[in-house]
């Protein structure tokens, strides 16, 4: 089964808007897990907007699954990987200002840095994942990286799945297998739902994992999020 990594940013986002610890992100963590998620994520961006510094130290007490730390490789970033000694860590290329992570690496431009940090994840124990898109040159180089996944980026077939569903995800069907040919494990994760995780799923038979936030906590204000978490699960059967 694909293992579902629950991503936690929007419930920081709620605490933010209020300031105390309502609601909790430590007691969400621990839920989700309780609940059924086989793994935490979070993306603790530099201004702070939803997951802090202080979050991802607080995590690392209490998280028993797999904890992702997603990022752009700041010295901030790697600081964190160094202290928490995630399960995962996960590279994004984002600068600060962008409002989500909304492309993958280049990773034949940044083929140097890639490797350099991948060599200084696998140093520490810690799996190192590549947040990128479609092209296969891309997927080429990340496996180049020595990186042990891939994240694909699928913004894309989400955008596309209501037009047309095979269509939207060929392009993944194909980068999947180069990934598994070169030796990589796949993740995947942006715009994820209830709507079109499945297909996606059953269309992609290699997929390890994938990490899902903006729409399972959406889901969760109407369905509650054990009931959420258990509907996600089970579209990753």
């Amino acid at each position: 089964m694909t293992k579902l990594s629950v991503n936690i940013n929007k419930i920081a986002t709620i605490r933010n808007a209020r300031g105390g610890d309502v609601p909790s992100v430590v007691q969400v963590a621990i839920d989700c897990e309780r609940f059924g998620a086989d793994g935490i994520t979070v993306h603790p961006r530099p201004d702070e907007r939803h997951i802090t510094t202080k979050d991802v130290y607080d995590l690392k007490e209490v998280v028993k699954t797999e904890f992702n730390i997603e990022g752009y490789p700041d010295a901030r970033y790697m600081q964190l990987i160094t202290d928490i000694l995630p399960a995962q860590a996960t590279l994004v290329p984002d600068p600060p200002h962008v409002l989500t992570s909304n492309a993958g690496w280049e990773t034949k431009k940044h083929q140097n840095l890639l490797v350099d940090l991948v060599q200084q994840f696998k140093s520490l124990g810690v799996r190192s994942s590549i947040f990128v898109d479609t092209n296969l040159e891309n997927i080429e180089y990340a496996a180049k990286s020595g990186v042990d996944r891939i994240e694909l980026y699928t913004g894309p077939f989400a955008e596309d799945y209501p037009k047309n569903p095979a269509e939207a995800v060929k392009a993944y069907v194909a980068a999947a297998q180069m990934a598994k040919d070169l030796g990589m494990e796949i993740n995947a994760g942006h715009d994820l739902s209830l709507d079109n995780l499945n297909y996606f799923k059953q269309s992609l038979v290699q997929l390890d994992e994938v990490s899902i936030g903006h729409a399972l906590i959406s889901d969760a204000l109407y369905f509650g999020l054990e009931n959420t978490i258990q509907r996600y699960k089970l579209l990753l059967l």
